[in-house]
């Protein structure tokens, strides 16, 4: 066992969010299921032992695998893994019954300092998932003072960017910023103190960074689409979201793919009716009761969208249509 693995703690260090009400939706649980992030494997677990008869666990972080090497003796051949990530699951699986995906960062990941991804703990400005690629640290301390402006703003929702931006270029003249710690001050400097209740203020930029240095909204946009091709007629789309931006691209994706037509103006012809790729039975995203947030509060933000899929054609992706930030890439 890596030392990474051993200094979680002994229980299942994720549990899984809205596991409950997503397992009656897609209800009854059968066939082949991806859960293209695998984690701790809550998600994975919970489905096989609903009736899945295998899941294929897709996660880009080693440390996934390493503790399913684990957990998942128990199930045998039932459960396949495969190191990679979930915007290319229609080449490791096709007509699958189900896929479902809990995106942002695990509590696996947050718990450890070595990883860089808690601006709670001390550590090496990393936050990289598959643990190759550019840090974060890369990024802080050589893209230009817009570049990082930009990063912070639409990936993070940080409307004092700009000072902040401002802020980590003055800091890396004197030094490099290489620790979680570092960033976490030069932050909170630009920003007033947390009152009880609030986030802390470093929330929306380590979130920003981690964005950035994963490609999530990237990857989320294409997750989508190689989920659109890798079901089956009827399988089920299943998504759990933390954050505004993530809901409000699943949510548009799904829309875009419920068929019907504009009915035109004087400006604009009607479009011609398309066949749907997906349905939906329930459009409102699902929330968490108070009974699961009481069991954990990280699903007091989290959202669940399900769509069913069709026997229509995939249909190609637009990105600004589904919501996606486009910020300039100088990094």
């Amino acid at each position: 066992m890596s030392p990474a693995a051993a200094s979680l703690p002994d229980q299942d260090p994720h549990i899984p969010v809205l596991i409950r009400p997503l397992i009656a939706a897609v209800s009854p649980v059968r066939g082949t299921w991806l859960d293209g992030t695998l984690g701790a494997g809550g998600y994975a677990r919970a489905l096989l032992e609903a009736g899945a008869r295998k899941v294929i666990g897709v996660d880009r972080d080693p440390l996934a695998h390493e503790l399913a090497a684990v957990w998942g003796e128990d199930y045998g051949d039932r459960l396949e893994l495969v190191q990679g990530v979930f915007s290319r699951m229609d080449t490791y699986a096709q007509d699958l019954d189900g896929v479902v995906l809990d995106l942002g960062v695990s509590s696996m990941q947050l718990d450890q300092a070595q990883r860089g991804f808690s601006f709670q703990k001390d550590g090496p400005l990393d936050m990289r998932m598959s643990q190759e690629g550019p840090t974060a640290a890369e990024i802080v301390n050589t893209a230009e003072e817009g570049a990082l402006a930009d990063i912070l703003f639409h990936y993070g929702e940080e409307r004092a960017s700009r000072r902040i931006a401002r802020a980590i270029v003055k800091a890396r003249q004197v030094a490099p910023i290489v620790t979680t710690g570092q960033l976490t001050e030069i932050v909170e400097s630009c920003l007033p103190r947390a009152k009880p209740g609030q986030a802390h203020p470093a929330t929306r930029s380590f979130q920003a960074l981690r964005i950035a240095v994963n490609d999530e909204y990237g990857e989320l946009a294409e997750g989508l689409a190689a989920a659109e091709r890798a079901l089956a007629p009827g399988g089920a789309l299943a998504v759990v979201t933390f954050h505004s931006i993530e809901d409000r691209m699943v949510k548009r994706f799904i829309q875009s793919r419920l068929g019907g037509a504009g009915r035109g103006s004087r400006h604009a012809p009607a479009t011609e009716e398309t066949a749907p790729q997906f349905t939906q039975e329930q459009r409102k995203a699902i929330a968490a009761d108070e009974t699961e947030i009481s069991e954990n509060p990280r699903a007091r933000s989290a959202r669940l969208r399900v769509a069913f899929r069709t026997d229509a054609p995939p249909a190609p992706l637009d990105r600004r249509a589904i919501g996606m930030p486009q910020p300039g890439k100088s990094f």
